[in-house]
């Protein structure tokens, strides 16, 4: 999975060189974060819709669509799925309340 994941993020660097006029991902980044961030959120939308409906080859295509757009907007940040998943890896074995804890202690000392 990490590899599919790697290979898209290497995709989706390559777009940022790419036409717009040729290219779904270089028209997207050309919109700016905003845009992006719109984006996401229709296919957040669209993912919630499918989970509703019994149909999971539905919920399947959302979520790839969601988790395509939020890869495009880590890419735009400047970040790689793999910083996801070390944050991912950092929280594994907290509890939720542990870990939500933690960030208001963080934000706190801030």
């Amino acid at each position: 999975m990490n590899d599919t994941l790697n290979r898209l993020a290497e995709l989706l660097e390559q777009r940022k060189l790419a036409d717009p006029k040729t290219s779904y991902v270089a028209k997207l980044y050309g919109q700016g974060m905003d845009g992006i961030l719109k984006k996401v959120g229709e296919e957040a939308a669209e993912t919630i819709i499918a989970a509703k409906n019994p149909n999971k080859q539905d919920l399947i295509y959302e979520t790839a669509d969601l988790w395509f757009h939020t890869l495009v907007m880590l890419a735009h940040a400047g970040l790689k799925p793999e910083d996801v998943l070390a944050e991912l890896a950092r929280r594994e074995g907290l509890s939720g309340i542990e870990e939500k804890a933690s960030r208001k202690e963080s934000a706190q000392a801030k």
